[in-house]
């Protein structure tokens, strides 16, 4: 059975395999057993078939005197071993997993008991919500989840739990770390300077060129003739003619027959000579002839980037939607439903689309038969924008549900545009910002670990 995956709860996304095989069940009973209720069918299962009864369970570590048991770290790296094998990731030796399991969950025990104090909360709604989410976007309803979820061995009070820890998590780091994260003019100014004014090796290049060769022991004549020759090449470089042509015609170079390109590479992969003949050239530019002992190069800058700073140009997809907006008349089946019969009168040719999202689409691009014009990454919910960035240009979804309710979606167009100045500043932003809060979030996960009060008691076996 396919696991579950869900891209709600964090910045990073966290899989719900992740969610499931982060579980920990909570042990609050006396004498620290294990309360078989806690526990999916198939660890109930095992239990009952071992000989070691559930009170052998013992204690591992106390966090800020709240019990880490034995139980809990064999359970989450058991589903950690489980989820490797399905996707075919190396583990490291059991001994040394039980060892970073519990570690992690010395982590996240503290970071929960802070929560506490600090009276952060997730209600019902917020896990009825998310539930809900999660659903969605595996195209399923809740109840087949529940169903699911149980015949793989997870229960629901598990499954809602951990769900309840994440956002408890989440809502702690949205406190704690990313609202104190700020980049200023001066911080961007400072990033772009360590980038710009010392590129090293994190300068790329993708250079082609054109080779005029130049023997050896070439008498001043010849050497004449394919000077003017290289120069001749350059000239019609610069004015604007067909690099590649150009290399057909004129390169003596063994990479003719991929218009002289040499590769997207780190500039310390190429001769010293071309990259400081380049350095002053922008992407598109020519320089040469060139002089080396093999002879003239004329060079032209097909791409020319510094590793970290995001690309100059951006992806933007130009789709259109028909929206059907669940009521209490029509729940979310039903709209899907309808949606496949209106799919099905598109492909056979009895309707097209504009025509059907004219008359149907629940949404304020209707009138323009669904068409949502160019957007940019980001801008559509995930559940919707990543069926959307599968789709093959007119190739129209089966049904999906997001969070505002059932679609199907068509796209029509993709281009790259260049961004403005002012847009690659913001997407510089995002990127610093993203690498501050990284550091931060490291160093006050350190300072939580390093307040914690951890007794280690017998190792996870």
């Amino acid at each position: 059975m396919k696991p579950f995956a869900m891209t709600l709860f964090t910045k990073h996304h966290l899989g719900l395999t992740a969610i499931c095989l982060a579980m920990v069940g909570s042990v609050h009973a006396q004498g620290l057993k294990v309360a078989p209720s806690l526990l999916g069918p198939r660890a109930q299962a095992a239990i009952q078939q071992s000989n070691e009864p559930v009170a052998a369970d013992h204690i591992v570590a106390v966090v800020n005197s709240e019990p880490i048991t034995n139980h809990e770290v064999r359970s989450r790296l058991d589903r950690l071993e489980q989820q490797a094998t399905r996707s075919g990731t190396p583990m490291p030796p059991r001994d040394q997993g039980l060892k970073q399991v519990l570690e992690a969950l010395i982590l996240e025990k503290a970071q929960l008991q802070l929560a506490a104090e600090l009276g952060i909360r997730v209600e019902k709604s917020m896990l009825d919500e998310a539930e809900q989410t999660v659903a969605r976007q595996n195209q399923v309803s809740v109840a087949a989840m529940h169903a699911q979820l149980q015949a793989q061995g997870t229960s629901l009070l598990e499954f809602r739990d951990n769900i309840r820890r994440q956002l408890t998590l989440q809502r702690l780091r949205e406190r704690e770390v990313e609202s104190r994260v700020r980049v200023s003019e001066l911080d961007l100014d400072r990033f772009l300077s360590e980038k710009m004014d010392n590129p090293g090796a994190d300068l790329q290049l993708n250079l082609a060129q054109v080779l005029v060769v130049v023997p050896e022991g070439v008498e001043p004549a010849r050497l004449a003739t394919l000077m003017q020759r290289a120069q001749m090449v350059a000239g019609k470089a610069r004015a604007g003619e067909d690099f590649a042509a150009l290399v057909r015609e004129y390169s003596d170079a063994p990479d003719r027959s991929a218009g002289g390109a040499m590769g997207l590479r780190g500039a310390d992969r190429y001769p010293d000579l071309f990259v400081l003949a380049t350095r002053q050239a922008a992407a598109g530019g020519v320089v040469g002839p060139v002089r080396s002992p093999a002879g003239f190069h004329i060079l032209k800058v097909l791409d020319k980037r510094i590793a970290g700073l995001p690309d100059a140009v951006a992806p933007q997809t130009r789709a259109r939607h028909i929206l059907l907006r669940p009521t209490a008349q029509m729940p979310e089946a039903a709209a899907l439903a309808k949606l496949a019969t209106l799919r099905q009168q598109i492909v056979g040719g009895q309707a097209t689309f504009e025509a059907l999202a004219k008359e149907f689409s629940q949404d304020s691009s209707a009138p323009q038969g669904g068409d949502l014009g160019w957007v940019g990454a980001g801008v559509f919910v995930p559940e919707f924008e990543e069926v959307m960035n599968r789709l093959a240009i007119n190739e129209i979804s089966p049904p999906i549900a997001s969070r505002f309710g059932a679609h199907l979606i068509q796209v029509l167009e993709r281009r790259q545009v260049e961004l403005t100045p002012r847009e690659q500043r913001e997407q510089i932003r995002q990127l610093v910002r993203e690498q501050k809060l990284e550091e931060a979030y490291a160093k006050w996960l350190e300072d939580i670990r390093v307040r914690a009060y951890v007794e280690y008691r017998e190792p996870p076996q």
